[in-house]
């Protein structure tokens, strides 16, 4: 299931070029998920990271995950 959340918000994904030259990421409704890197490849797999590195602290905090398409995750307290 974290795969196909995952792989569904990289979809939504928006990329552009900033006027230093650099690519910016970020996905739109997940705040704080970003980011910006030399090339685009190397920008989506940063913010594929990134994306990553903030699904753990959620599930780890047992902070609410928003709905990504038909994909919906929650963590029960334990």
């Amino acid at each position: 299931m974290l795969t196909r959340y995952i792989q569904e918000a990289m979809k939504k994904a928006r990329y552009k070029t900033l006027p230093n030259g650099t690519w910016f990421g970020e996905i739109p409704g997940i705040a704080g998920v970003w980011a910006n890197e030399q090339t685009p490849a190397k920008c989506r797999e940063v913010l594929q990271e990134v994306l990553e590195e903030w699904l753990i602290l959620k599930i780890h905090d047992h902070d609410p995950i928003p709905r990504i398409g038909r994909i919906t995750l929650s963590v029960k307290a334990a």
